[in-house]
């Protein structure tokens, strides 16, 4: 069978080093195996690799394919983590659990508690493990490793790179096209499209992958030497049949009188003037096609001779005009190959330049550059050492999915044929399911590492997924195909070896059956249709439709009356619902068929692609001529055609009215210029909604039975245009953008994908490559017969099967055709394989002996279908039933009947439907009462608003949380704007400086800058500060009082200012400080009443004040600290005040200071910056007490510093309070009821 038979996994024995593939058929478990390893390598089980031990997740490499299936790994490997740790703690959880048991018992028990608490930690670890798709790893490795990959440390990674590379195509045209001759300009089009848009869209699969370069062909020059030479020789050929036109025609019909056969040369004066019109045009390669040969094929003298009649020959004297047409097939026919192959190798260089410049990649660079940076040499060996000890150890998930690129990488990594024991190299795929060609996969990668690994080859033998009936029904025909046909299943046996084998699988079986009118069904179930002649595709399709359609109404019916479902052990029958089934299909036009055909029986499904582009559907074709009739509303044609869309659905009638009644179009007219004022206004998606409501859409599309789908697509298409036109400039920018996305060539991500638009009771309608990875209860393969044959007008094609590197052909002989072909059907049996193998209970296969085109005889044996039944020589038309029994054998699970006839009938339903109760009403406000509070939210104790509840969050802007400290400065002191009277002492200091909300923000922002630069270093470099005092002022408009400022500012520095309990404080003299801390903590339902009265009762003497804003505290508080500052072991909150509080200095006195603080609650301000204090150093100094260590707050009203005290306020709070306002901050004692309030987390 093969070099290398592999052998069942057995989960805890096999060795974790060296490089081993692991092939898992389909349904056997390859994530529970995948994450049973990652456990073992966690707890360092078993044979682990030379030197290695227990690994933590960041050095697990666990690579596969898409985002979804990379969260998905993510979660299970989690959540299998977790289930071990509870495992090991206590043996009763998971007892029948296939692995946990049997891991726990190779530990002693007082080994399993650190084995659990491993398995925790590696838990809580999962979301920084290496668990990626091996674009993000790539890109990841490239940034970590900038030196030794060569890259930049910062790049950005662009999805779409389709504008950049359409600025190289131009750049081309620019170069190479736009100064060529006309008739050169011509040849060049031919050979590269009529347009740059044309042109790219040929280049794009060839960047990065073209061959070398004809000599020539690379500079502008040469190129247009290559197009000159070419015109030269076509001259030679047109100017005898230019210059002698009648000499060549009198002689060519003399000819067909004398020699000719008239049957090969009729219609002659159309081959003449065909002739002529080649002649007299310079850049024409061959004539306008008469019949259905070349032209200059018959006309040339080889082709006259091979035309003459028997016995006949040409003349002696025939026209070197005939003659020359002889090199017609080599002078003639551009070197399409060679032109289209140098401009992709320009472009794709200009392509990468544009790329380097904006520090931008693709994701094919990124695994491309990685490639690159590990074949550099020492650089390259060098980094490739540093990803194995980053990864020791490796798992590839759907490793047949691989292309040539990401193998070399793991190649190059990881020395797969070597198998060193230091690593482990896990790959772990199916070859059987290798359907991804058209991305790039390539199988061929896949059996160059089936044979580096040869002798270490493993397989998962049970199947977890399906019955075991419809195991054994798979399991017969595809051994039958592996015995009974000469290249096996899969078409890869040669002689004795078989890289691609079919083996089966054992069955776990399930717990439910299927179950029809009380009677088991057939798992496999063989649709025929033969009448004994061949059956083309436009009837293959409807019939197979209309009878599956059928079938699963009848299904459908026989579940809503409880007679067909799904019965547990227990005896209880699960109704067949919808939701059961899938019908899978090749492409849309498959998918068409047998939603319309459902649709008419009244079964709703949804169509499921990962290739189907929301772009792509009727909505957004009438939604673009929403867009032009908006972007331009008079411009009649396109407002008609935008009123016109079968998705407004305005009647015959009004449509008729619009072009009679003046009036109700002026009013039209008018609507749309609306939507325009809007779009230009507000966006795109708020147009769009308001036009849809308008309109009355969305009440309309739900009563349809499509309905839901169409208005999901409008609603996705619109949130798609959104946020395009945030890169667009315009309208029209936007309609162009949706155009190229209509015509395919716009690029796009995930996000185009069509949305599922509910979870309702659908048939899934889902191509073969989307449905890969899911499964079904039951699964339908109506048009399993079709296939599309390679004719080798597909190019350039890029050659995957001769088993080498890949390579691109720009055009294709027969034997390449056929290869080709070949390749195509053992791709399609993979297909067959998959999805076979989606089904759990049941599957139907519809059959016929197919044709395509006018072909006599059927081609079944050209579809996958037809060759693992009936083999590579198919069947003779009327024996499709015998070929199918001989298939099926003694196999009970595969059932073979006639195609059942198709039916009218409709579903039903289920008979009792639950009657809808009343709409719910909420009990509790939409939103949560939470808000971001503050110091000067709170002071603002103004009355609330009419309509406002006592206890809501303010919604103006001045009851909020400040932004900055210059917001907290404003919201103090706007009061205070004042005229300044300009300077006229230095002993009245700033007492006349400017008031305000600016001059309060100028005296901060110095004391910051004067903090930063250090206290005691400013006070020693005076002229510093008045440079840095001048400056301020001067952008102020305060030049004149820059000298008071600046000697104030000194002054401050280094004045005492006198402390209640002893000592005073001197900026310049403190040890340490931080100024400007910003501080946020949560607080919950407390209400500022409640903290009010608790701060008005505890400080300062218990003296009246004016109430704070009523306010409930239930979110965050925030703010901003001027300064805290550490003298003698006691810390201090320090808070610069620049009010002006009067004209003398007695206005600065102690007592007016107190005044102060009460009259605008400034005491709930320093109460919360102690808090705040109390919080931080509770957290941060060992050994904290409040009495030792917290000194207070103190306010340094800045125009006080001559004053008696020097304008400084001290007070600290008593710890009860500090503690008690803790406690409610956490505990929340003003909690509302939660059944008007909402959930503690709502």
């Amino acid at each position: 069978m093969s070099q290398s038979a592999p052998r069942p996994l057995e989960l805890l024995r096999l060795p974790l080093h060296g490089s081993r593939l692991i092939e898992a058929s389909a349904g056997t478990g390859k994530t529970f195996t995948i994450a049973a390893l990652y456990l073992r390598l966690v707890l360092g089980h078993g044979e682990q690799r030379a030197g290695g031990g227990p690994l933590v997740p960041p050095q697990i490499l666990v690579v596969t394919f898409t985002e979804a299936a990379t969260r998905e790994l993510r979660d299970r490997i989690r959540e299998r983590l977790s289930q071990a740790a509870a495992a090991f703690r206590d043996p009763a959880r998971y007892p029948d659990d296939p692995v946990l048991p049997a891991l726990r018992a190779e530990y002693d028990e007082h080994e399993r508690p650190a084995m659990a608490r491993r398995l925790e930690l590696a838990a809580e670890w999962m979301d920084e493990s290496a668990v990626s798709t091996i674009h993000s790893w790539c890109y990841r490795m490239l940034r970590e490793h900038a030196f030794d990959s060569g890259s930049l440390f910062t790049q950005d990674l662009e999805a779409d790179q389709t504008a950049l590379l359409a600025e190289a195509v131009r750049d081309y045209w620019r170069s190479f096209l736009y100064p060529l001759a006309p008739e050169a300009l011509v040849l060049a089009r031919r050979a590269l499209g009529d347009d740059p848009e044309a042109q790219r869209q040929k280049v794009r699969p060839l960047i990065g992958q073209a061959a070398p370069v004809a000599p020539g062909l690379d500079s502008p020059e040469g190129f247009a030497g290559v197009l000159d030479d070419r015109l030269q020789a076509l001259e030679r050929l047109k100017r005898p049949w230019r210059e002698q036109f009648e000499a060549l025609e009198a002689q060519f019909h003399a000819l067909r009188k004398a020699v000719l056969n008239g049957r090969k040369y009729q219609k002659p004066e159309a081959l003449m003037a065909a002739m002529r019109a080649w002649a007299e045009d310079p850049a024409a390669l061959q004539p306008e096609p008469v019949g259905s040969t070349s032209v200059l094929g018959r006309l040339c003298a080889r082709g006259l001779a091979a035309g003459c009649r028997k016995g006949q020959t040409l003349p002696e004297d025939l026209h070197p005009g005939f003659t020359a047409l002889d090199d017609y097939e080599h002078l003639c026919q551009l070197p399409e190959a060679d032109l289209l192959n140098a401009a992709a190798n320009w472009i794709g260089q200009r392509f990468h330049q544009a790329q380097r410049r904006r520090a931008q990649m693709g994701f094919d660079d990124l695994l491309t550059r990685l490639d690159q940076a590990l074949t550099q040499g020492e650089a390259g060996e060098r980094l490739a050492a540093t990803l194995r000890r980053q990864f020791p150890v490796a798992l590839i998930d759907e490793f047949q999915d691989t292309d040539p690129v990401q193998y070399r990488i793991f190649q190059r990594v990881y020395r797969v044929a070597d198998n060193p024991r230091e690593q482990a190299l896990l790959l772990i795929g199916d070859p059987k399911q290798a359907i991804y060609s058209f991305r790039g996969a390539d199988i061929h990668s896949y059996l160059q590492a089936r044979r580096a690994t040869a002798g270490r080859h493993y397989t998962l033998p049970r199947n977890f997924r399906s019955t075991g009936a419809m195991v054994r029904g798979v399991n017969r025909l595809f051994q039958h195909a592996e015995q009974a046909w000469p290249e096996g299943a899969f078409l890869f046996r040669v002689a004795e070896e078989n890289p691609v084998p079919f083996l089966p699988v054992a069955a776990q079986g399930r717990a439910e059956a299927l179950e029809v009118h009380g009677a088991a069904q057939p798992a496999l179930t063989l649709w025929w249709e033969d009448e004994g002649e061949p059956v083309a595709g436009k009837h293959y399709l409807p019939r197979q439709a209309a009878a599956c359609a059928s079938h699963i109404v009848a299904l459908l019916n026989a579940g809503a009356a409880r007679q067909a479902g799904f019965r547990d052990p227990d005896g209880g029958l699960v109704s067949l619902r919808p939701r059961d089934m899938a019908v899978l299909v090749r492409d849309y036009n498959e998918a068409r068929a047998i939603q319309q055909a459902l649709a008419r029986r009244r079964v709703r499904s949804v169509y499921l692609s990962d290739r189907e582009s929301v772009y792509r559907t009727d909505a957004a074709g009438d939604l673009l001529r929403w867009l032009r009739a908006c972007a331009e509303p008079t411009v009649e044609r396109l407002l008609r055609a935008a009123l016109a869309t079968p998705t407004l659905g305005l009647p015959v009638a009004e449509l008729h009215r619009l072009t009679a009644d003046e009036l109700l179009w002026e009013r039209r007219v008018e609507q749309f210029r609306g939507y325009r004022r809007l779009w230009q206004g507000q966006g795109v998606l708020p147009m769009l909604r308001r036009l849809l409501h308008d309109f009355a859409v969305p009440a309309r599309l739900v009563a349809r039975a499509d309905g839901e789908r169409v208005l999901t697509n409008l609603l996705h298409l619109s949130e798609l245009l959104q946020q395009a036109a945030a890169e667009l400039d315009g309208e029209q920018a936007l309609i162009r953008h949706l155009v190229e996305h209509r015509s395919g060539n716009g690029e796009g991500g995930d996000e185009q994908i069509l949305r599922l638009e509910s979870d309702e009771d659908l048939v899934k309608v889902v191509t073969v490559h989307k449905a890969k990875g899911l499964e079904y209860p039951l699964v339908f393969l109506p048009f399993i017969c079709t296939f599309k044959p390679v004719d080798g007008k597909r190019l350039p094609y890029l050659d995957r099967t001769t088993g080498g590197a890949p390579r691109w052909l720009f055009e294709m002989d027969e034997e390449t055709r056929a290869r080709a072909d070949r390749a195509r059907l053992a791709e399609d049996l993979r297909l067959l394989y998959v999805a076979m193998t989606r089904a759990r209970h049941a599957c139907w296969l519809g059959l016929a002996p197919v044709k395509r085109g006018t072909r006599k005889s059927n081609q079944l044996h050209q579809s996958a279908v037809g060759y693992l039944l009936a083999g590579p020589e198919g069947v003779v038309d009327g024996g499709l039933e015998a070929a199918l029994l001989r298939a099926r054998g003694e196999e009970s699970a595969i059932a073979v009947t006639p195609l059942p006839a198709a039916s009218d009938e409709g579903y039903r339903g289920p008979e009792h439907r639950p009657a809808l109760g009343p709409a719910r009403v909420p009990r509790r406000p939409a939103y949560e009462h939470w808000w971001i509070a503050s110091y000067s939210a709170l002071s603002l104790h103004a009355e609330p608003a009419a309509g406002e509840a006592v206890g809501e969050p303010a919604r103006a802007s001045a009851s909020t949380a400040p932004e900055s400290v210059g917001q907290e400065i404003i919201r103090e002191t706007v009061a205070e704007a004042g005229e300044s009277a300009g300077p006229d002492s230095a002993a009245l200091a700033l007492h006349r400086f400017p008031r305000g909300p600016g001059p309060g923000t100028f005296l901060h922002g110095l004391l910051e800058w004067a903090a930063d630069q250090g206290f005691a270093g400013l006070a020693e470099q005076p002229a510093l500060l008045q440079r840095e005092v001048a400056r301020r002022c001067r952008r102020r408009g305060w030049s004149e009082w820059a000298g008071p400022v600046a000697d104030w500012l000194l002054r401050l520095l280094q004045a005492d200012y006198p402390l209640p309990e002893g000592g005073a404080l001197r900026l310049t003299a403190l040890p340490s400080y931080q100024p400007e801390l910003e501080f946020l903590f949560q607080t919950r339902w407390l209400n500022a009443a409640r903290l009010d009265r608790a701060v008005t009762a505890a400080t300062l003497d218990a003296a009246p004040r004016p109430p704070a804003r009523a306010a409930l505290l239930n979110g965050m508080l925030k703010g901003f600290i001027d300064l805290v500052c550490e003298q003698d072991g006691r810390y201090y909150v320090a808070d610069y005040k620049s009010n002006w509080l009067g004209q003398g200095l007695e206005d600065y006195a102690p007592e007016a200071l107190r005044a102060a603080v009460l009259a605008r609650r400034y005491d709930l301000q320093l109460v919360l910056y102690t808090l705040a204090l109390h919080r931080l150093l509770r957290a941060r100094l060992p050994g904290y007490d409040y009495e030792r260590h917290v000194g207070g707050a103190v306010y340094l009203f800045l125009r006080g510093l001559d004053a008696p005290g020097r304008g400084l306020f001290h007070c600290r709070p008593p710890r009860a309070l500090i503690e008690q306002l803790d406690d409610w901050l956490q505990q929340g004692p003003d909690r509302p009821d939660v059944q008007a309030t909402g959930s503690d987390d709502a």
